[in-house]
Parts: structure tokens; sequence; C-alpha cells
């Protein structure tokens, strides 16, 4: 996982959905597991950066992406 991709983490907004506008590390860990139940993470960058979040999530570590956060 590269610095550049957990800077994208902390602050890039879901485009869609439920939680459109909320920051992918705000995103609810359950929302995400379900994207990886149904198998369906988007397609392309934000899919690959939503199955991050999700591994962030699962071991514990949002505390250390979040102070990445901008303004």
């Amino acid at each position: 996982m590269e610095k550049e991709n957990l800077v994208e983490i902390a602050n890039t907004r879901m485009p869609f959905g439920k939680y459109q506008g909320r920051v992918l590390i705000d995103l609810p860990e359950e929302y995400l597991l379900w994207f990886a139940r149904k198998g369906e993470f988007p397609q392309g960058k934000l899919g690959m950066l939503m199955e991050m979040t999700l591994a962030i999530k699962i071991e514990g570590l949002d505390s250390l992406v979040k102070p990445l956060k901008r303004g």
C-alpha cells in the first residue's frame, strides 16, 4: 500500500449511494463489507481504494489514515 493511496482514502468522497459525499475512511465497515460480500466493488480506482479502506478498517488502522485528511 502506497502513501499516495492512503492520502486518497483519507480525502476521496464516495460519489454515489447511501453514503454519497462521505470520505472513504469515514464509511462504515458494514457498508464496505456489503460490497465485499456481493463481490461487487466498483470498477477501477474507486473500487481499489474501497477494498483498501476495508482492509484498513478490519485491521483497526483507521487512526493512521484519519490524520491525512485535508482541511
